[in-house]
């Protein structure tokens, strides 16, 4: 990094600085010619012009990616614990068990689709079923360009959050994404309890 030396009129500006004030260590000689400010190389200046101009004008055509600070819902399912028999959880991934009952959630928007798959449970329960299937789908890959970034498949997010939460949560031992032959990641088993 190559320095400057201080112009005149700064030097002035320094002599009237420091006649006013007192030195820490007098007994230490200072020379204005000594204080020199750094100035920033010209291939510097040009590789910060670049950065700010790819940020305002941006790359063209570039595709935008969904950013998201949470873990996928995936990850969010397959990490919670085991409440159910192990060796029928291990049948229900591998998708040897069937599900007695189903519900579509596809097309729905939230507020349709969340009375409708609590009156699903509950009532899959009250039959005495044990294990449905709850399809949600994967959502659509788009993005209207907006500041504000956009979830994909928003029901996908949402079911298992529901599911989670009273009165459903005292309805259901397990949730677990569903095997690729029913659904994959656009769908989910909903192990239930037996009814009492």
């Amino acid at each position: 990094m190559t320095r400057r030396r201080l112009r005149p009129e700064e030097e002035e500006l320094w002599r009237k600085v420091t006649a006013n004030a007192e030195r820490l260590h007098p007994e230490k000689p200072f020379e204005p010619s000594d204080f020199v400010t750094p100035t920033p190389a010209p291939k510097a200046k040009r590789r910060i012009f670049d950065a700010v101009e790819k940020t305002i004008i941006g790359p063209a055509e570039k595709p935008r990616t969904q950013v998201s600070l949470t873990p996928p819902i995936s990850d969010q399912v397959a990490g919670a614990q085991v409440n159910m028999d192990r060796k029928a959880y291990g049948r229900l991934q591998r998708g040897k068990l069937r599900p007695e009952g189903k519900i579509d959630l596809h097309g729905m928007t939230l507020d349709r689709a969340h009375p409708a798959l609590t009156r699903f449970i509950l009532s899959a329960q009250g039959q005495g079923k044990r294990l449905v299937l709850v399809v949600t789908g994967k959502g659509k890959q788009r993005d209207d360009g907006g500041p504000i970034p956009v979830r994909f498949g928003v029901l996908r997010h949402q079911v298992p959050q529901w599911l989670g939460l009273p009165p459903l949560s005292s309805a259901i031992l397990q949730v677990t994404q569903a095997h690729v032959r029913h659904g994959g990641s656009g769908a989910y088993y909903v192990y239930l309890r037996k009814n009492r």
